[in-house]
């Protein structure tokens, strides 16, 4: 019933993501409310929201423009099942920007297959992956995203691998200037996020554990399905699909090197992991094995989501 009814990209299925989004934030918001939240705070929340609405709009746009799904709304469906997995993400404008820097660069990464100016792609994708380090450093591991695509594309043309070094001198130069003029702070605090943390006993609760737990089994299981039947996938799909998988090992890697370790750090994995998500439940031929992948997926994300309230 679930998978028939987000099958089409209809505006009602939209509508339902998008309530659905609007819901859990407020949820989440209403339990952590005080009563020193100012105007400005009030006014960051909601703009806080609309960020993860852009982010679920570009994930759609990043599957519909590259043909990786067959009209469907599975791919924004899961995006905020694994939202729900890590609730506190919600209230994390730092990771929530990043993110959606990285999702701005994929767009241009994915897209570079066609071979429609490339080089400008190349250089928009570094661009936003630098820009993207700005708010949590070790996101700027995605340009080997970028390299990637340039080796799986435009490998020929030895002045494409120069544009990312451009587009970190750009980055670098503005940053740099902004901190001198208005708050030099700015550059202490890049650095403090350029740090090394492996540990993982971070938990404060054994729920935070088993959402982390849950969602890894998830992740492993669609990573896998997606590798065996990258075979029986379109050819011209294939280096989109390699590039996605790419980017959801370089978000684990992400999270493992990061310091203040926290599972907000696995935002970095929910647009991957969706896309593959839908890879896996578009291709699937039995349907009552959909029915059960997506129910199954949503109840445990209803379940980290209120245990972690």
């Amino acid at each position: 019933m679930i998978t028939s009814l987000f099958r089409k990209s209809t505006p009602l299925n939209y509508a339902i993501v998008l309530l659905a989004v609007v819901f859990f934030f407020f949820l989440y918001q209403i339990q952590h409310v005080t009563a020193a939240n100012s105007t400005w705070h009030v006014a960051m929340k909601w703009s806080l929201l609309g960020i993860i609405f852009a982010s679920l709009f570009i994930v759609n746009f990043i599957v519909k423009k590259n043909g990786l799904s067959k009209d469907s709304t599975y791919t924004v469906l899961f995006y905020v099942i694994f939202m729900l997995f890590f609730p506190s993400v919600l209230d994390n404008i730092p990771l929530i920007l990043s993110n959606f820097c990285i999702l701005l660069s994929m767009r241009r990464v994915v897209s570079l297959h066609s071979l429609k100016a490339p080089k400008e792609k190349i250089f928009d994708a570094a661009l936003w992956v630098f820009v993207a380090s700005l708010f949590h450093f070790w996101s700027i591991l995605f340009i080997i995203l970028v390299f990637i695509s340039i080796l799986f594309h435009a490998a020929r043309d030895y002045r494409n691998w120069f544009l990312p070094f451009i587009a970190f001198f750009t980055v670098a130069i503005i940053f740099v200037f902004s901190a001198i003029l208005f708050n030099k702070a700015w550059l202490g605090n890049l650095g403090n996020g350029s740090l090394i943390d492996l540990r993982i006993n971070y938990f404060t609760s054994n729920y935070q554990n088993l959402a982390l737990s849950l969602y890894a089994t998830i992740g492993l299981f669609f990573t896998v399905s997606l590798l065996l039947s990258l075979s029986n996938r379109p050819l011209i799909l294939h280096s989109s699909y390699k590039k996605i998988i790419s980017a959801f090992l370089i978000a684990i890697l992400v999270f493992v090197l990061s310091p203040g370790k926290s599972n907000d750090l696995a935002v970095f994995t929910f647009a991957p992991l969706a896309m593959m998500a839908t890879s896996h439940i578009e291709m699937a031929a039995v349907k009552w094995q959909k029915e059960v992948i997506l129910f199954s997926t949503l109840l445990c994300g209803f379940f980290a989501f209120f245990s972690q309230l």
